[in-house]
């Protein structure tokens, strides 16, 4: 009979630093220049802290054309 396995989990759990960081970017330039901020590709994998930079304010691009002329734009790493 199998011994039953420890699941362990490390706290705190979180984002790496470069993760936080670019967020607080997004952040920093939605409270410096108003929305909205455009934001070349999505800088986290997650829906959560995505959908609430969009609420903020934070339009995600893919391509620069879509960048309108003055716009705000943060490039992802």
């Amino acid at each position: 009979m199998k011994q039953p396995q420890e699941v362990l989990l490390a706290e705190p759990r979180g984002f790496c630093a470069g993760v936080d960081r670019a967020i607080e970017i997004v952040e920093r330039a939605l409270a410096k220049f108003g929305a909205p901020i455009y934001v070349r590709h999505e800088i986290v994998h997650n829906t959560y802290v995505v959908n609430d930079l969009k609420a903020k304010g934070a339009i995600f691009i893919e391509e620069l054309s879509d960048v309108p002329p003055g716009a705000t734009l943060i490039f992802s790493a």
